[in-house]
């Protein structure tokens, strides 16, 4: 089903699974490539040189075409770009930061680059920067989210209107329908990340994974705007947050409560009552672990099959 997205990165389907922290290594992203979608490398959550680890197990993975995903609020980026550059990645997806910073210099390399945004303003801002494509993220996202709470069926439309260069929509998008949705309201392509938490390749704790699938409507929550947005699973560590803002907290006690690598904590090494744990509002729709490859056979068989159905009404 070729369009902007597929004939822009070369891949057979419009989906593309998200650069998560914690969740995102070379086995998720190489098994997403290989099924025709675009896998993507969540650097946040890495070093330098393990980045370029990742990146050279994904090139022998898969053949393929595959991105990284780099925010650019985290240290070290320049060495990241550098290793990106060196490594011959193609596809770059940039957030948390400018796009104006590295967008010119990753593509003078031959990259193409997409930034990830929460809003209109934003969007046309990338688009100004000279970027490849946007990814228009709602607030229904898990992780770090935009500020105005925009959903992504508010907020796809409004960018489509006025974006001239491809739309790629994120953020409560976890099956084939709620893909053609987003599409019919103009999107180009999809990106999902919470469906693919849990999924058998994602470097995520087990722990995590579980927790996700039992999740239910209401289980999520939007928090710590002070600091940078975020939505978690309600735990005990939520359970402080929300203790600690009845005291009217200045920024620098919601600092001390975070404290450092919380998120690894939950995420990756499995503390599901201490830990950070970022995931979307969809994972009340998620009930089950599997193999990358089946959620993506599984939703573009979906997404054909709804297709038929919407064009019988």
């Amino acid at each position: 089903m070729p369009n902007r997205i597929t004939q822009l990165f070369n891949i057979k389907y419009p989906l593309i699974q998200a650069g998560m922290v914690w969740a995102s290594g070379w086995r998720l992203a190489s098994a997403v490539s290989n099924e025709g979608g675009l896998g993507i490398i969540g650097a946040g959550s890495m070093y330098p040189e393990i980045l370029r680890e990742h990146i050279q197990k994904c090139k022998k993975a898969t053949k393929e075409p595959f991105a990284v995903n780099v925010p650019m609020l985290y240290p070290d980026v320049d060495k990241i770009i550098e290793i990106i550059i060196k490594e011959g990645v193609e596809i770059v997806f940039t957030s948390a930061g400018n796009p104006k910073i590295w967008t010119k210099h990753l593509q003078a390399h031959g990259i193409k680059v997409v930034h990830v945004v929460s809003s209109v303003k934003f969007a046309l801002k990338s688009q100004e920067a000279g970027v490849d494509a946007v990814v228009a993220e709602g607030f229904e996202a898990g992780g770090h989210n935009g500020r105005d709470e925009t959903t992504t069926f508010t907020l796809i439309p409004m960018v489509k209107e006025q974006l001239e260069i491809p739309l790629i929509a994120a953020g409560g998008i976890a099956t084939g329908r709620g893909m053609l949705a987003a599409m019919i309201l103009g999107a180009d392509a999809v990106q999902v990340g919470s469906r693919f938490v849990a999924s058998d390749e994602a470097s995520s704790h087990i722990n995590f994974k579980q927790k996700v699938v039992e999740a239910r409507e209401g289980d999520t929550q939007l928090t710590l705007k002070e600091l940078a947005p975020v939505r978690l699973l309600k735990n005990k560590f939520f359970g402080d947050i929300q203790d600690l803002y009845l005291t009217c907290p200045t920024k620098e006690e919601l600092i001390q409560l975070l404290g450092r690598a919380r998120a690894k904590k939950g995420m990756f090494e499995g503390d599901m009552e201490e830990g950070e744990l970022e995931i979307g509002q969809i994972a009340g729709l998620i009930h089950e672990i599997k193999p990358a490859a089946e959620i993506v056979r599984e939703m573009m068989a979906e997404f054909e099959k709804a297709k038929k159905e919407v064009l019988t009404y």
